[in-house]
């Protein structure tokens, strides 16, 4: 019985994180400077979590009209796409309403750890595409300066 009541509250706690993080009015403001959605079908390229009916209908109330699709020019490294001409990245295109594509933009952080870009598929279809914002290379500064520069 413990146990039953340790899995019941487990599954609580995943669904209220999950509405919490991808569907909840809070803790997620669209930056002012992102041009408004416009009022219309899209279509969108996911490669990631996004590939899985289960959580595209958490995220957007539906699973979507997915078509298998392929974008050239890139690879896949961790949660971000990168520029290489021999790769090409295997996903879904997503046909989705404006609505879906502000949920979308929610889930991924738009504006401030993902970015849309309008890239085109193999196929021709151009497509939104969420790609991490780059990371600072801190490499090639001086650490010295580095560590200054974050406390200003």
């Amino acid at each position: 019985m413990k146990g039953l009541i340790s899995l019941g509250l487990v599954v609580v706690a995943v669904a209220g994180w999950l509405w919490l993080s991808m569907l909840s009015p809070w803790f997620y403001d669209r930056p002012e400077s992102l041009a408004p959605v416009e009022d219309r079908q899209h279509d969108v390229f996911v490669y990631g979590t996004l590939r899985f009916a289960p959580v595209r209908w958490l995220v957007m109330g539906s699973t979507g009209t997915p078509e298998p699709a392929v974008l050239e020019g890139y690879r896949r490294e961790g949660l971000d796409l990168k520029a290489d001409d021999d790769a090409q990245v295997e996903g879904l295109r997503l046909e989705v309403s404006a609505d879906e594509l502000r949920r979308l933009d929610r889930y991924e952080r738009l504006g401030i750890r993902y970015q849309r870009d309008k890239l085109k598929l193999k196929d021709g279809t151009p497509v939104w595409v969420y790609r991490r914002f780059p990371e600072h290379d801190t490499s090639a500064i001086d650490p010295l300066k580095w560590q200054l520069s974050l406390l200003r």
